[in-house]
């Protein structure tokens, strides 16, 4: 009503359920509005439990890194183990199985050979030489005698003695052949004290029936580094000697056609 006139100005009716339609609306309104703000306004960052945009891609990238850690992992585990068990004569495990990737869709990924991939394979591949007997290919590199002494067994193919035995003279300082890292330096009670190295180009050097280690897992040495002494550790050997085996990509080799003794 007007003050002045007391005339009726407007008049409304109020019921439950205009009630009810009143507050359904406003609700109804205020859950779009709050919709709108936390899908398409930066003040979503602000809510508990809502990470910002460059937050998210973070975990994103943080995740595929993480699945990449674990492959390399799990593979450098699968390699060694294998090898171990070649070595000492035990069944290989089970073949590896890497983990995809599930933010990457493999589908869309194309094997592209870029100018100066191709251009880096052929510089690559020109250092590469057939210098063995066995005329295996293999990068450039140069091996050393692990130990100064006399071939009493030679290296015999077939699996019946795939390795040499050089006697020399007790306590005598066995040598890495070239600059690797120490896959396994354990005792076991045929082999005695046992070394192993991986070198480039898929090498591996195996040293057996030491009288002690001078090296753990996983370190660096270089070629000519000393690594043990010579011994007569173990059950399968009659006297003071150093069991070597030269691997090459999983089999192995006569290490005489790639080192002068």
């Amino acid at each position: 009503m007007n003050e002045s006139t007391f005339e009726e100005v407007t008049s409304f009716r109020l019921s439950r359920m205009n009630l009810f339609v009143a507050g359904g609306v406003f609700s109804i309104f205020m859950v779009l509005v709050t919709t709108v703000i936390i899908a398409f306004t930066p003040l979503r960052e602000y809510i508990p439990g809502y990470g910002s945009v460059a937050e998210q891609r973070r975990l994103l990238e943080l995740s595929a890194m993480t699945d990449s850690m674990e492959n390399q992992l799990l593979y450098k585990d699968y390699f060694i183990q294998n090898i171990q068990n070649l070595v000492l004569g035990k069944e290989p495990v089970e073949t590896f199985q890497a983990f995809k990737d599930s933010s990457v869709n493999y589908r869309e990924i194309e094997n592209i050979k870029s100018p100066e991939d191709s251009a880096l394979r052929a510089e690559m591949s020109g250092l590469e030489y057939s210098g063995s007997k066995t005329g295996i290919k293999s990068r450039a590199i140069v091996f050393m005698p692990p130990v100064k002494g006399m071939i009493s067994a030679p290296f015999m193919s077939g699996g019946n003695h795939a390795a040499l035995d050089i006697t020399a003279s007790k306590n005598e300082t066995v040598k890495a052949v070239a600059d690797g890292t120490v896959l396994l330096s354990a005792y076991t009670a045929e082999t005695g004290h046992v070394l192993m190295l991986q070198h480039a180009s898929e090498f591996i050097s195996v040293y057996k029936h030491n009288a002690s280690r001078l090296k753990k897992q996983g370190e660096f040495v270089k070629a000519g580094e000393p690594i043990a002494f010579i011994g007569n550790s173990g059950e399968l050997t009659s006297g003071p000697h150093l069991h070597f085996e030269l691997w090459l990509k999983g089999r192995p080799v006569n290490p005489t056609d790639y080192i002068t003794f």
